[in-house]
């Protein structure tokens, strides 16, 4: 059975849409089950979330944490990392993947937020997206996390978890950031992000959901949550 649900999850199509109806309760149980619905990277300024979070583009944040733990202490504003410069910052981050192309990214940020923004991080998409390394996903995380506002960061977990369970289908990226934007309740959308990628973190997974531990099974659209519920 095991082979078999594994071949099913590599190649799970999207499911049917999630009806309306299900989508309040969806959130209502993520809400009850992930009681702190925060980024898991370590920051503590604006500055150190932005790094954290150009430096986890195909990373995992604990190897992410591991890197700005060592970097931090030393330098933390964008004149201190500027002052480092390329070859000075690779030590630190040497652990994350594609560190070379992160550390030339991190210095130019740095550059540019000094030269074009006082050293502050700036709170709107166009000029978090002027900076070196920053898509569309890293401006949602920034302008989420740190400025509270409400919107969506698809990564691989929530474009998984919004596909599988049906609460929005699509086959790229921004299309499933547009369905969640337009169908999650606005109460929830804050949060909606870290609820989303937690749960595919640590329940909605990859190869082996947890569907037995789901705590929105009940909402779930997922054609294969009965056999993943019983292993």
């Amino acid at each position: 059975m095991s082979k078999i649900v594994k071949h099913k999850t590599a190649n799970t199509p999207p499911s049917r849409l999630m009806p309306k109806r299900n989508v309040r309760p969806f959130f209502e149980k993520l809400a009850e089950t992930i009681k702190e619905p925060v980024t898991e990277l370590h920051y503590k300024s604006n500055f150190e979330l932005l790094i954290a979070v150009i430096l986890s583009a195909q990373a995992t944040d604990i190897s992410v944490n591991i890197a700005t733990q060592q970097l931090y202490p030393v330098a933390n504003t964008p004149a201190a990392i500027w002052a480092l410069g390329v070859d000075g910052l690779k030590p630190y981050i040497k652990n994350i993947g594609l560190y070379n192309a992160k550390a030339k990214n991190v210095i130019k940020t740095c550059r540019d937020l000094i030269d074009n923004f006082d050293g502050q991080v700036p709170d709107n998409r166009k000029d978090l997206e002027s900076l070196a390394g920053v898509g569309r996903k890293t401006a949602n995380v920034v302008l989420n996390t740190a400025f509270g506002q409400p919107t969506m960061a698809v990564d691989t977990h929530i474009f998984r978890v919004g596909n599988r369970t049906g609460l929005a289908t699509g086959k790229n990226v921004l299309i499933v950031e547009q369905k969640l934007v337009a169908r999650i309740p606005d109460d929830f959308m804050l949060d909606a992000h870290h609820y989303l990628i937690l749960h595919g973190r640590y329940i909605c997974q990859a190869r082996t959901p947890k569907c037995g531990e789901c705590p929105v099974y009940a909402e779930c659209m997922f054609k294969d949550k009965a056999a993943f519920a019983e292993i």
